[in-house]
């Protein structure tokens, strides 16, 4: 195998799941499902998760791993339903301090979960059931 081919298989784009975080450690388990079934969607994206506060990871330790493997383009994904304080004054602080920390990263920041169209139909739909 040769350097070029070998470069091809690694992943440079990842996405880090951002959720606010909680003492309980069951409180994590559908976003980490949700990480799990990323990855077996497409294998190439690497995929983490972070927390804002009381679990562990947090959003720049989660971004460090990204680009210590190599990852030049980042996209965060946050899972709150609305747009609450977090979203909207806490979490751009957190993208602008990733962007100084690491400048050679594209980060992208997108719309919180609950805001998204296809998220808002799937809710609809599954409290209809």
């Amino acid at each position: 195998m040769t350097d070029t081919h070998s470069m091809s298989l690694i992943s440079i784009r990842g996405t880090i799941l951002f959720a606010h975080g909680s003492r309980d450690p069951l409180w994590r388990k559908p976003i980490e499902s949700v990480a799990k079934r990323m990855q077996e969607i497409a294998p190439d994206v690497m995929v983490r998760c972070a927390y804002l506060e009381l679990t562990t990871p947090d959003l720049a330790s989660s971004a460090a791993e990204l680009v210590l493997s190599g990852i030049t383009s980042i996209t965060v994904v946050p899972f709150f339903l609305g747009v609450g304080k977090h979203a909207r004054e806490d979490l751009p602080l957190l993208m602008s301090d990733l962007q100084t920390q690491h400048p050679s990263v594209a980060f992208v920041l997108r719309p919180a979960i609950g805001e998204e169209a296809q998220m808002i139909e799937l809710m609809a739909r599954i409290s209809l059931t």
